[in-house]
């Protein structure tokens, strides 16, 4: 009897709650298709169907405490962005003008990129970067140097900047700019490290209504720094020559850089160097003809592919040539700057030393341009100028008279503040042009950019005119080539017998 009490009890209760049992069911199904619909939610969502259980059972928690929920890893909180400025609108004025509103976004380029700094001398500096052109060309940037020792018991100390545009105008988007800091006293020793600072001041330019200051660390100098500085600087220089190569790009002919490598440490000898940058130009097979001349210490290939982002003139040229000239300024008595598709020559009584030797008096000398045909050869090489080089096979010169030809040059660096592609315009010291007869330089044009068969015409004759420009025949570089064949077979065997276009 108690048990039947009871059943209808229990029926009565149910009966009683079915709304809320109803309601109770409803909300578990419910639930259960959302943990499971989960599952199927990409990836990339911010949260799981644990975290979600997490929500469930620490409901005490704050919903603004949780800043960002991820399923893998936890970072840190993040800020909120600000809120735009508002906007400055059109209005009229009392007297009935209408004045128009101008608003300003984000920023046309960088007021300064850092390349590199170097310390010139114990109270002096080099900086080398680009800047924005505009900048430059319209307004009147400022820079300001200062630097900071880190023993706190001395005092930072500043002077300005002075400012070199060693591109002549050429520059694009961005111009180079080399920046001279040269303190009153020497700062910095073996006993105290510091760091070279650089305020660079818009001055208003861009905006008049803003005078933007960027401060950045140019250098930062230990201890140890400065004692190398200090062997480097009062040694005699490593190098009798050293090559500043500018930027390397396109596609370029493996074997005209053999060619013109196994030529020029020759002609430079045991006691010189070669810089080249790579902006693009060192693929696979270029990387296999320099590398024997690594191994042998004779190149130095440096990777300057990350300028390319700034648009500057000819893959930036102006400010690698800068960065060299400041970064082996101790290591070398006589720095050349010419380019890969051009060769230089001394008649057969002298040598480059004798001729430098000669020029010891100038700070600077430039050398005299021999412009040879890229595609006419002799017809007696027909069938074997696969197996000639390019400066063998290449041997018609233009003597069209009347025009300017481009000189390359050489500098003693340790008179140069900055430098340019064919001359500097900012040295110490003499410069004299008048070389001719002791050095000068054969060029062969566009030569070095094709991977294939230079020679297009076959001549029989010692003299031709081709679209009105006359060419004569010269042997120069013709009779030197076995000797350069034998050099390199010397210095690094056969390695490289097998190079290809």
């Amino acid at each position: 009897m108690s048990k039947e009490k009871e059943r209808r009890m229990f029926v009565g209760v149910v009966w009683n709650c079915v709304g809320e049992f109803k309601l109770l069911l409803t909300a578990l199904l419910f639930l259960c298709s959302l943990i499971t619909l989960l599952h199927f939610i990409p990836f990339r969502f911010s949260f799981s169907p644990s975290d979600f259980s997490n929500c469930i059972s620490t409901p005490t928690t704050p919903l603004h405490s949780i800043s960002h929920i991820n399923t893998t890893n936890s970072s840190p909180p993040t800020s909120t962005p600000p809120l735009p400025p508002s906007l400055e609108k059109d209005r009229v004025l009392e007297n009935g003008v209408v004045k128009r509103a101008f608003n300003g976004f984000g920023s046309a380029a960088y007021n300064f990129i850092l390349m590199s700094a170097y310390r010139g001398g114990y109270n002096t500096f080099a900086v080398m970067g680009l800047a924005s052109k505009p900048l430059h060309v319209y307004g009147k940037p400022s820079y300001l140097c200062e630097w900071v020792p880190f023993d706190k018991q001395q005092n930072p100390i500043s002077v300005a900047g002075q400012k070199i545009l060693p591109d002549w105008g050429y520059g694009r988007v961005y111009t180079v700019l080399s920046i001279n800091c040269t303190f009153p006293v020497p700062v910095g020793d073996g006993n105290t490290a510091g760091k070279l600072l650089i305020h660079a001041t818009t001055n208003g330019n861009g905006d008049t209504t803003v005078n933007v200051t960027d401060t950045f660390e140019a250098l930062t100098e230990a201890e140890q720094d400065f004692v190398n500085f200090t062997s480097t600087y009062e040694a005699p220089p490593k190098y009798d020559f050293l090559y500043c190569g500018s930027s390397l790009y396109g596609n370029l002919s493996p074997q005209r850089v053999r060619e013109w490598l196994a030529f020029h440490v020759r002609l430079f000898g045991e006691k010189s160097h070669f810089v080249i940058h790579d902006a693009g130009g060192v693929h696979e097979g270029v990387m296999e003809v320099l590398k024997p001349w690594m191994d042998k210490g004779y190149v130095t290939l440096q990777d300057i592919r990350d300028q390319e982002r700034f648009d500057g003139y000819y893959h930036n040229q102006f400010l690698v040539v800068n960065d060299c000239l400041h970064r082996y300024k101790f290591q070398a008595k006589w720095m050349f700057f010419f380019d890969v598709d051009e060769y230089i020559f001394v008649p057969k009584k002298s040598t480059i030393k004798s001729v430098v030797n000669s020029l010891s008096d100038y700070t600077q000398f430039t050398i005299e341009q021999m412009p040879m045909s890229n595609k006419l050869c002799l017809a007696e090489d027909r069938g074997k100028t696969y197996r000639k080089w390019g400066f063998e096979k290449l041997v018609y010169k233009d003597v069209k008279r009347g025009i300017w030809r481009d000189r390359k040059y050489a500098v003693q660096p340790r008179n140069v503040i900055a430098n340019g592609v064919h001359m500097s315009q900012n040295t110490v010291g003499k410069t004299t042009h008048k070389t001719e007869g002791r050095i000068k330089y054969f060029h062969y044009h566009g030569t070095i950019a094709e991977r294939r068969e230079p020679c297009r015409q076959l001549v029989n004759a010692t003299a031709i005119t081709v679209v009105g420009t006359p060419y004569v025949v010269d042997t120069t570089m013709r009779d030197i080539a076995a000797t350069v064949k034998r050099f390199e077979l010397k210095m690094i065997g056969s390695t490289l017998q097998r190079t290809r276009q």
